[in-house]
């Protein structure tokens, strides 16, 4: 079985594990829960408001507090209130995940799922994949209804379940855990579907059945986001993918040490830095990465601000390193005061070790957090040229999360306590616009982007 999908939805290691997942929560609980994360976010969010207003945040509340009406509800049922609540900030970092566990719990009994995977491109909600048994329905059409309700009536039902800046970010978002998952959590179990497909000028209808969602979804099918390290040369140019910014750092360096050594036995003439389907990470990462073909000290942000508060205080007592000089001003500054924390200038490595020629960085909607911030460093310092297409993720965003459990329901909450402000200053809501423009189509396994550079600039 694929570890990747054992490792985001399955916790199946003991019987116990089970339970927990299954439990049942009573109405009580789930409003006080609902209560918490309504202190919570008020409390600890950098600015809660700045893009929801405080009246419409409220009015939101009160409508899914009037909703709890029965006695006891599920893990899945209580996951979904709290999204909506949170979804309405209309902030990417500040959020509930899809509710995975349930999702593993389902899938372990023998559950089902819709078997079209779904890309937004254009406006339209188009086949990415198809695992049905039905192999007339072909990659690239666009998908008009699904059992008699249209694309957007249902996206009108998954939205509130998904935290994002625009509508554009939670298209990207939905790709990234994917359609038939957020189906499945909205309308449940459904073992037959009638779906309107158009292709070209014509409209048809298709019948078929759920397929099972480990053999028939999960064990054919790949995750999104999947960057991982790789090295590869290409006539002129080579290609090098970082991977995630997270996990082991000293193994992450070392990679980083040994790909340039050889970049520069190779003398090849093009850089190409992959930051496509990257889910982002930590500032240490990236800036070691970016200190090969800097040419000058830089920073990853032209401000990083940090809002402290009661709630957050209680948190970093209990969970981080309190001798730490970041955690340290946390407690140290005024209930709800804001403050900026400043970050050295990185310096680039010394001359022998820096890769002098030109630098390409790939970029897509899916190119998340600290990758799209890191594009937007790259592009702001003049570095190298974005290539690909806008990022979900904006460049100047509320982020710096940290993450508590909501205490009946032990559901994860993250919350952003920082505002960053990208290197050239702008604030402008929009994500990182690529200096090359070509649009990365999920449908295929052709490489647009990378094909298109490469003609482009000869290999």
């Amino acid at each position: 079985m694929r570890l990747q999908f054992l490792i985001l939805f399955f916790c199946l290691v003991s019987f116990n594990c089970f339970g927990q997942f299954t439990a049942k929560f009573s109405k009580e609980a789930v409003l006080d829960d609902l209560k918490t994360l309504r202190e919570s976010l008020e409390d600890a969010h950098y600015n809660l408001y700045a893009y929801t207003p405080k009246k419409e945040f409220d009015a939101t509340y009160t409508n899914i507090k009037n909703s709890i009406q029965k006695d006891s509800f599920s893990l899945l049922e209580a996951t979904s209130i709290f999204q909506r609540l949170i979804s309405v900030v209309n902030n990417g970092h500040t959020e509930i995940d899809f509710p995975g566990q349930s999702y593993g719990t389902y899938a372990y009994v023998g559950g089902t799922i819709f078997p079209l995977e779904i890309a937004f491109e254009n406006g339209k909600s188009l086949v990415r994949k198809n695992f049905s048994d039905d192999k007339s329905i072909p990659i690239g059409a666009e998908i008009l209804s699904i059992n008699g309700s249209s694309m957007a009536e249902i996206l009108s039902k998954i939205y509130p379940q998904v935290s994002a800046e625009r509508p554009y970010f939670k298209n990207v978002k939905i790709e990234l855990y994917s359609f038939p998952r957020y189906y499945w959590q909205i309308f449940g179990k459904q073992d037959d579907f009638v779906v309107e497909i158009q292709t070209n000028e014509s409209i048809t209808k298709h019948a078929f059945k759920a397929v099972t969602v480990i053999d028939g979804y999960e064990m054919k099918r790949n995750e999104v986001a999947n960057a991982k390290m790789e090295l590869k040369f290409l006539l002129n140019s080579v290609y090098l993918n970082p991977g995630n910014f997270s996990g082991d750092e000293e193994k992450y360096q070392q990679f980083i040490d040994s790909a340039f050594v050889v970049i520069k036995e190779r003398q090849s003439k093009n850089l190409i830095v992959d930051l496509r389907n990257n889910l982002g990470g930590n500032n240490s990462f990236s800036d070691y990465l970016v200190s090969y073909f800097a040419d000058k000290p830089f920073t990853w942000n032209s401000s990083f601000t940090l809002k402290t508060s009661k709630f957050l205080k209680n948190h970093v007592r209990q969970h981080n390193d309190t001798t730490s000089v970041f955690f340290q001003k946390i407690l140290s500054h005024e209930d709800g005061e804001v403050y900026p924390y400043t970050f050295d200038a990185y310096q680039p490595q010394p001359q022998p070790k820096r890769f002098k020629g030109e630098v390409y960085v790939l970029i897509n909607r899916q190119s998340h957090s600290q990758a799209a911030v890191t594009a937007a460093q790259i592009q702001d310092y003049k570095f190298g040229t974005l290539v690909g297409e806008e990022t979900g993720d904006y460049p100047s965003l509320y982020a710096s999360q940290f993450q508590y459990t909501l205490p009946n329901t032990g559901i994860p909450v993250k919350v952003s306590k920082g505002y960053i402000v990208r290197v050239n200053g702008s604030t402008k809501e929009e994500g990182v616009i690529p200096d090359v423009y070509i649009q990365d189509h999920l449908l295929d396994e052709k490489d647009e982007i990378l094909e298109g550079l490469l003609e482009k600039i000869g290999g």
